[in-house]
């Protein structure tokens, strides 16, 4: 059985391949092929996907966050395996080949995972407030192995307006450890670097070019390491991005309608999805829209087709043609026309704006913020309010690093619609000559061939 090593190169598109001759040359000793990523093509749903061969109908994953219905709380970036529903690849494996080991490194829903090794960011919450870089390891002692070896994880520049090519270094480096001292069957490694740039200033622009760029060089060593080791690789995408300019407030407009509503606290405003008769959980060009009572289904679709930038509305029995009809979706799931996205602004005065809402706060806001990836571009002092902060945590001080933009106009790229162009969509490059080809590859199908390059039989099962 031959090792696999399965690089998810998040944003890749055959497009950009053009600029990434190392990760391009998978194609060349093997084969390419057009990968029909789900609906919403984001990362939770998507990654789920390639590990079970189920739509999200069948795992759960609808989004990379929603309505936690059972709680009354929104909820993303949620990190437990067991919110995936179905057999994950390295299960399947295993059944047929005892002690069969797989890694996973940064792909998510990573906690509780029955991998053999585990590497994902996980921040050090202090009793006093304090918020420091790190990750989760299992075993325990392979996080002070990585990180004698590479330094702390760069959390900072994972996401927010740091962001950068730092953190794919780390993750490759973590990765060659893993492969060299391990040795696992199968290892699972996620690169995050084209969502930044692309998010940021589009993917036609001179700086996603240049992240393309940046992201084959860093790869490049652990693709030879890999090819001197007889490890197969195959190389793969959730999405594309595609350029947007468009934000669409779909909260406010359920607000001034009355459908929405706020409790206040300390003169900020927060959404009460306690009360609110229907609110949306943005999540990048996909928008799950809970509505709690039925009689109120008929208007809130009227007003959802009326809105400028929305393409389209599903009721349950539309979200089922995509695969998407699950308990956790929202009464209607909108999707954005191909230039627009979905804030999750609720707040009709950026005087009552919550303070997470200033800064970098994937778990407290309810829905996907892409400002993030900004400094405050209004505020000319924000980059040394930012540096100040910065010595107030050193010095063990507390700091709220309010750096964020309330406008989102910066934003220039996004995802998460089905894409309109194969050339702007995700694709998949194995790199084993010896494995029949493909043309055009569902996400469904993912699983099953990654089984098959190493040459283990698939099981029968749900792939809905």
């Amino acid at each position: 059985m031959k090792p696999l090593l399965v690089l998810d190169v998040v944003g890749m598109t055959p497009r950009l391949l053009e600029h990434m001759p190392n990760v391009a040359r998978l194609g060349r000793q093997g084969w390419q092929a057009q990968l029909d990523t789900v609906l919403p093509a984001v990362t939770c749903s998507v990654q789920s996907t390639f590990l079970t061969g189920r739509m999200p109908a069948g795992h759960g994953i609808v989004g990379n966050g929603w309505y936690f219905r059972e709680l009354g709380e929104v909820f993303l970036w949620r990190q437990h395996n067991r919110l995936v529903s179905g057999e994950k690849l390295w299960e399947t494996a295993r059944a047929a080949h005892p002690g069969y080991r797989a890694a996973n490194v940064c792909w998510w829903y990573a906690m509780g995972a029955t991998t053999d090794l585990t590497v994902t960011p996980r921040p050090i919450y202090y009793a006093d407030g304090k918020k420091a870089p790190d990750c989760y390891t299992r075993p325990p002692e392979l996080h002070d192995r990585l990180t004698s070896r590479l330094g702390e994880f760069p959390l900072f520049q994972y996401w927010g307006p740091t962001a950068s090519i730092a953190s794919t270094d780390w993750i490759v480096g973590a990765t060659s450890a893993i492969l060299r001292a391990d040795r696992p069957d199968l290892t699972l490694a996620y690169l995050p670097h084209l969502d930044y740039d692309l998010q940021r200033f589009g993917p036609d622009s001179p700086q996603a070019l240049a992240a393309a760029r940046a992201v084959d060089a860093s790869v490049a060593p652990l693709l030879e390491q890999a090819r001197a080791d007889g490890v197969a690789v195959v190389a793969l995408s959730e999405y594309g991005i595609t350029s947007v300019h468009r934000p669409v407030d779909v909260n406010r407009l359920l607000r001034h309608e009355g459908l929405l509503e706020v409790y206040t606290q300390d003169g900020m405003e927060y959404l009460d999805p306690w009360t609110s008769r229907a609110f949306a959980v943005a999540d990048h060009q996909v928008a799950h829209v809970y509505v709690a009572d039925p009689a109120d289904l008929p208007r809130v679709r009227g007003l959802l087709a009326g809105l400028s930038g929305v393409d389209e509305v599903l009721d349950r029995s539309a979200q089922a043609r995509y695969g998407i009809d699950h308990a956790r979706a929202g009464e209607f799931v909108v999707t954005a026309e191909p230039d627009a996205w979905f804030t999750y602004y609720y707040w009709l005065d950026d005087d009552r704006a919550p303070d997470f809402a200033r800064g970098v706060e994937i778990h407290r806001k309810p829905g996907y913020d892409p400002a993030e990836l900004f400094f405050d571009p209004a505020d000319p002092l924000v980059k040394l309010k930012a540096g100040l902060n910065l010595v107030r945590k050193r010095a063990g001080l507390r700091y709220a690093m309010n750096v964020v933009p309330l406008d989102p106009a910066p934003v220039r790229g996004s995802h998460g619609r089905l894409p309109d162009s194969p050339a702007d969509g995700p694709v998949l490059l194995c790199g084993e000559a010896g494995v029949p080809e493909r043309e055009r590859l569902a996400a469904t199908e993912v699983r099953d061939l990654l089984l098959s390059v190493q040459g283990l039989k698939t099981r029968e099962g749900s792939r809905r």
